[in-house]
């Protein structure tokens, strides 16, 4: 994986013990998401959205400023589900659930 990316290697062993703790935090909060909207929860819902909206700010900085010019692929992707998730079908969905 480091091969693809040695940028992100590097600045992560730079952080050191807090690299581990960082992406440890980021697994939880995708799994609960992923739990939230396959149980069709509200909060699952708005958590994976704030999850994508971070990684959108996260892609479009990276690119803007050349810290990772490949991050530009994920700005129309995530614009996409985005996209989705905002369809009435999908927010009607949600506001039924609990």
């Amino acid at each position: 994986m480091w091969r693809l990316n040695p940028r992100a290697h590097e600045a992560f062993s730079r952080m050191g013990i807090w690299a581990p703790l960082l992406l440890s935090i980021v697994c939880l909060a995708c799994a609960a998401s992923a739990y939230g909207f396959f149980m069709g929860r509200r909060w699952g819902y708005r958590l994976g959205v704030t999850l994508l909206v971070v990684n959108l700010i996260g892609d479009i900085v990276n690119a803007a400023l050349g810290i990772e010019p490949r991050a530009v692929v994920g700005v129309p992707i995530v614009a996409l589900l985005l996209w989705y998730l905002s369809s009435r079908k999908v927010k009607a969905f949600f506001s039924r659930a609990g």
